[in-house]
């Protein structure tokens, strides 16, 4: 695996990717919710965001991580690709960056909140509702050196 910046060419594979994955992983959310979504995260979210890209020894792009800072604010792997070490990959590669980290976990994916945990991040508060107001409650991780 290796792991780059992203380059324009790359949004379309990112953004599909995290169709697939939020499709595979965000049970709690109707496919019309995902629907409204894909614009945002196409057009608003992925562009913010400083990205990384994890590509397959075949040259695939496997999974990303979107960093503002030290808060991880989006990390999508393909399903495909799942428990191959991907999402490790990329937050070892923030880490190396920073020497803290923040992530906001859907409560409602407990497969991703998990995942956190086993990197080593703790939970240190909750959320009723996501940042846009809906009622999908987070729970606010850190991880520290």
């Amino acid at each position: 695996m290796t792991i780059r910046s992203r380059i324009p060419a790359d949004n379309s594979a990112l953004v599909e990717i995290w169709l697939r994955s939020v499709r595979a992983t965000h049970t709690f959310l109707r496919e019309q919710d995902i629907e409204d979504l894909y614009p945002q995260v196409r057009d608003l979210y992925l562009p913010a965001v400083e990205v990384w890209v994890c590509e397959s020894a075949e040259g695939l792009i496997a999974g990303f991580i979107g960093m503002h800072e030290a808060q991880v604010e989006m990390l999508f792997v393909d399903p495909e690709q799942f428990g191959r070490g991907v999402g490790t990959s990329l937050l070892d590669h923030v880490r190396q960056k920073h020497a803290s980290l923040t992530v906001d976990v859907n409560e409602q994916n407990p497969r991703a909140h998990e995942f956190y945990r086993r990197y080593g991040f703790k939970d240190v508060g909750r959320s009723a509702t996501d940042s846009a107001g809906r009622p999908f409650p987070l729970v606010h991780m850190a991880w520290q050196s």
